[in-house]
């Protein structure tokens, strides 16, 4: 017999199904609670209901839950002393899109070894959201692999789909029908069509075949999202300025979008080096200051201590520091946050 079916699989296993991960790790009524309404709040920001500023805050990726949590605490602390004009979201990412190789987050890859326990992952992950939620912080996260964000969606208040993904039907699909309020980057290139197109799919309704929360294979149908919108990340050239937001204004008045965009302080539009985040976010600070009001939130990548650190075989990573993208240490942060907090009290 002439074998034609998965030639190229080396093996196969059976993954808990979102149903069994959900009812071990499940999401109480109070964090239930706290997810709703950090997502109404979001959804004011949005639409300008709200005039606090969004800030999305948080490591590239995370590596160690501990870590993670001690970082909570202290975001946590200084997202109530800027309360009243600053709405802080966790940045509390678990899957990496790749470029080519490299590792992947901690779902993919736990024990950031190789032995890619993809059960463990999600476990592991989850119960950090939970713990987060907990804590009294919304969590932010990027939706990669679709058949993922049934496991994590239900504590979720804000998601990102990435420039590698924003132009894929199924990842349009999958925002239009996510319970929370979608953030599309633009495309690597720096164009923003691609992104304009994806929030413009994302608020049709769609049929597509997903996993249900037994594990089984379903079809499922979306009512569409009204609170997608665009992340500005870069590209070639940094996208942040005046200019690049007056145009997109314009674009997303012809195409009947909402006005509202989040801008990335990192990635491309910070040269891809995480100490010139700061002038990214000085620079979009100082537009909103002057009356910008299409600017609804804005994206730091930060851990416990500055930079990056190679993953080198065979050797357990300091938990302090990211081991993907480089980001701003948490002194840093808080000297912005505050800064931010201050020059907020000067808007038009």
């Amino acid at each position: 017999m002439v074998n034609t079916n998965n030639i190229n699989i080396a093996d196969r296993s059976v993954l808990s199904s979102p149903g069994q991960i959900r009812s071990e790790l499940p999401l109480s009524i109070e964090a239930a609670i706290k997810v709703a309404k950090s997502r109404e709040v979001i959804r004011d920001i949005l639409d300008g209901k709200n005039k606090k500023l969004m800030m999305i805050v948080g490591p590239c990726s995370i590596h160690d839950p501990d870590a993670a949590l001690e970082y909570a605490q202290k975001l946590k602390e200084l997202a109530d002393r800027v309360s009243d004009r600053i709405y802080m979201v966790m940045r509390v990412y678990f899957e990496k899109p790749r470029t080519t190789i490299g590792w992947k987050g901690l779902i993919n890859d736990p024990d950031i070894n190789g032995s890619y326990n993809i059960d463990k992952g999600l476990f592991m992950a989850r119960n950090l959201l939970l713990q987060i939620i907990d804590i009294g912080l919304p969590v932010a996260s990027e939706m990669l692999d679709p058949i993922i964000a049934q496991y994590l969606a239900d504590s979720v208040s804000w998601a990102a789909i990435g420039a590698r993904t924003t132009e894929a039907q199924t990842h349009r699909q999958l925002g239009s029908g996510l319970s929370m309020p979608v953030g599309f980057k633009n495309a690597t290139d720096g164009s923003f069509k691609i992104a304009l197109d994806a929030v413009t799919t994302a608020k049709s309704s769609h049929n597509f075949i997903g996993i249900l929360e037994d594990g089984h294979v379903g079809v499922f149908r979306t009512k569409g999202n009204e609170y997608g919108h665009i992340v500005l990340r870069g590209g070639p050239q940094p996208n942040y300025e005046a200019e690049h937001i007056a145009f997109l204004r314009v674009a997303l008045k012809k195409n009947n979008l909402k006005p509202m965009i989040v801008v990335d302080c990192s990635h491309a539009n910070s040269h891809k080096d995480y100490r010139k985040q700061r002038v990214v976010l000085e620079d979009v600070i100082s537009q909103i200051v002057d009356g910008e009001d299409i600017i609804k939130g804005v994206m730091l990548e930060s851990y416990l201590e500055c930079g990056n650190q190679p993953i080198k075989s065979g050797v357990k990573p300091s938990s302090r520091i990211s081991i993907t993208d480089g980001c701003i240490s948490f002194e840093e942060t808080e000297e912005l946050v505050l800064k931010t907090y201050e020059r907020l009290g000067e808007r038009q």
